[in-house]
């Protein structure tokens, strides 16, 4: 894409142009209009998306990371997706990680001149001392953010896998990756505010990316969140009925196996299913990569 060319995000909406002078509800119902374009620019990188889930999801299995970059509402998007997997998925803290322009979610005046650097964004994924085993996600509304570009030429040179997301078509970011997604959802409501749409379209589909690889690892059972973490009371009641759900006991029996299995619902899941102690659950877990559905079959 030549530098000059009108990107996509930053086209003036025709639809909005006078929006300061329409009534309040017209407000709304234009901005909800131009929202429900967002899905449709999703669902058309289906196909991208799933790729990339699998790419993903092997990397993790030979023990590497998921590693978000990007800069400002990108960057946080990015960062949000991370910081949610542990308690969601229970996974390691260093599992899925994110590296935002700056170093920080607030962008502070003096990080925002380390967006045009992609010296700082090489710089940020040199410390985490990639591997060919991670994955690397770069996050740009534009798609020609240079702290992302910087970092995703970087991940190639150390083997790792690079995923590209963009909101405009054939993009510098996607020339720089292996795995392209870019759903276009055009002009935002106001001029270049590409927290709008363009920041919802990358919502889901980092919702997407990250949901999927842990199902792909076995991390739900069906919908149920089987790994989920029992840290306050509305998580270890979920904790409970999943059980039940899944072991077909009462609440009763459920809260005593969580309990015998210092939370762990997999664990109790198996104790209740296989009328073992939690050591031996946890045993059987292990011999089937802690996937709960591959457990259950085997001892079927």
């Amino acid at each position: 894409m030549n530098e000059h060319t009108a990107l996509a995000t930053e086209t003036v909406n025709a639809a909005t142009a006078e929006i300061d002078r329409m009534p309040t509800l017209a407000l709304v119902q234009a901005m909800n209009a131009e929202d429900a374009r967002v899905a449709a620019a999703v669902a058309a990188e289906a196909e991208h998306i799933a790729a990339a889930i699998d790419a993903i999801a092997e990397r993790l299995r030979r023990g590497g990371r998921l590693i978000y970059t990007g800069a400002g509402t990108s960057g946080r998007l990015g960062a949000l997706d991370a910081y949610e997997c542990p308690a969601t998925f229970n996974t390691p803290p260093e599992q899925v990680v994110a590296c935002i322009a700056g170093g920080t979610f607030d962008r502070q005046p003096d990080s925002d001149a380390l967006e045009d650097s992609a010296e700082a964004g090489c710089d940020d994924l040199a410390r985490l001392h990639l591997t060919e085993h991670d994955a690397v996600v770069g996050i740009a509304a534009s798609g020609r953010t240079p702290y992302v570009l910087g970092a995703m030429h970087y991940a190639r040179k150390q083997g790792a896998l690079t995923i590209g997301l963009a909101c405009n078509p054939d993009s510098p970011l996607a020339q720089a990756v292996e795995i392209s997604i870019a759903p276009v959802v055009g002009p935002e409501v106001l001029n270049g505010s590409t927290r709008l749409k363009a920041g919802t379209a990358q919502k889901m589909v980092l919702n997407m990316l990250s949901t999927g690889t842990m199902i792909r690892l076995g991390k739900t059972y069906g919908n149920l969140m089987v790994d989920v973490q029992t840290t306050n009371q509305k998580l270890r009641q979920r904790a409970v009925s999943i059980v039940q759900q899944i072991s077909g006991t009462d609440e009763a029996a459920a809260t005593r196996a969580l309990a015998d299995a210092d939370g762990e619902v997999k664990t109790a899941i198996v104790m209740l299913r296989e009328h073992i102690a939690p050591d031996a659950a946890r045993a059987r877990l292990a011999q089937h990569a802690d996937n709960l559905r591959a457990t259950l079959e085997a001892g079927a």
